[in-house]
């Protein structure tokens, strides 16, 4: 009964907040209609760092939120198992694959790097880092817990890492134009090995070339492919000594549920044939959670804290995506990729 009661009280107060960042995923789905460009997530948390700072900042909210912010991010990580394969790695080949380990493993190197030589947290600069090299806000949501970030830092993070995918989303098709022409396979390779999230990515590619969203979306699959591996790295690098671990009695799973359970349906999609109806249904929620746990990050930002540190903020977005650019086409003229 006592159990009972305090499931009562724990759902009255998740759900105002709740309600409320899922409206805002309503309202940026729509807006993202007629604005497909910058697409639904990224609406979804700057009009909820909108509403958050001026409407809403009554602690009424805050447990909803809050909720929102983590379970329905990790509910997203989950469903992106039922949306990849394994044999997405065959279909780029391995100089394809090579050229995605590498990015990777440089962009996560290079981001750590000037993050902390920017006066960053350690762990801050770990989130930049997932969040640039894999899937953009879902891997900052797979890594945050990981590392035990902190809510702030996943979600300056998140804003960063989503402002910055807008702005190369846009520019993406204009520098491939200028690079390689009517080469498809290296701009698919450029936008595939760069955007941040897989919606992003289909809007750049999509400003080219219907053709060249498949191409560029074996590339970016392949990246989230790696989500385990660097979640597992992430882990090791800011794990307490082996004193601290000895003395704790509780015992910890080696990776978090949810990544453990992307992994699974990852491995049971790759292996058997899954009906097309459950692929695009977990995409669907994938989408839906993600956006709502976007909307609840952009809620929870405290603005005004956000833009103390804006300068370094806008410096490291800034240098982060010319890095990415520059990486990109270096590594695609070495690999031949064309």
């Amino acid at each position: 009964m006592k159990s009972l009661l305090n499931f009562e009280k724990s759902l009255k107060q998740i759900l105002p907040g709740l309600a409320l960042s899922f409206l805002v995923a309503i309202m940026s789905k729509c807006l993202a209609i007629f604005l497909p460009a910058i697409g639904g997530a990224t609406i979804a948390i700057f009009l909820g760092i909108f509403l958050g700072n001026v409407f809403f900042k009554q602690s009424v909210w805050e447990a909803g939120t809050k909720f929102s912010e983590s379970r329905l991010l990790e509910l997203s990580v989950v469903l992106l198992g039922l949306t990849v394969t394994f044999k997405t790695i065959g279909e780029i080949g391995l100089t394809g694959l090579f050229y995605i380990i590498m990015m990777m493993l440089l962009i996560i190197i290079i981001t750590i790097w000037i993050g902390q030589r920017l006066g960053f947290s350690k762990s801050f600069s770990l989130l930049i880092a997932g969040g640039n090299a894999v899937c953009g806000s879902s891997a900052i949501g797979a890594i945050a817990p990981a590392i035990q970030a902190d809510d702030e830092s996943k979600g300056q993070a998140i804003t960063l890492v989503n402002l910055q995918g807008t702005v190369l989303m846009l520019l993406m098709p204009v520098i491939g134009y200028l690079l390689y022409g009517n080469n498809i396979l290296s701009k698919s390779a450029l936008i595939g090995g760069t955007l941040q999230s897989v919606g992003q990515v289909v809007a750049s590619a999509s400003l080219i070339n219907p053709q060249l969203v498949d191409y560029a979306m074996l590339f970016k699959i392949t990246r989230i492919l790696f989500l385990v591996a660097v979640v597992i790295s992430f882990q090791r690098v800011t794990e307490v000594n082996k004193a601290e671990k000895s003395r704790s009695s509780k015992i910890k799973l080696p990776l978090p549920w949810y990544i453990i359970c992307f992994l699974v349906l990852c491995i049971i999609n790759s292996n058997f044939k899954l009906d097309n109806c459950l692929n695009i249904t977990a995409h669907q929620l994938s989408s839906w959670f993600e956006i709502t746990a976007l909307a609840a990050i952009g809620l929870r930002l405290n603005f005004a804290k956000f833009i103390k540190a804006g300068l370094r903020f806008l410096f490291l977005g800034i240098l982060i995506c010319l890095i990415q650019i520059i990486l990109a086409a270096v590594l695609i003229y070495l690999w031949q990729i064309h």
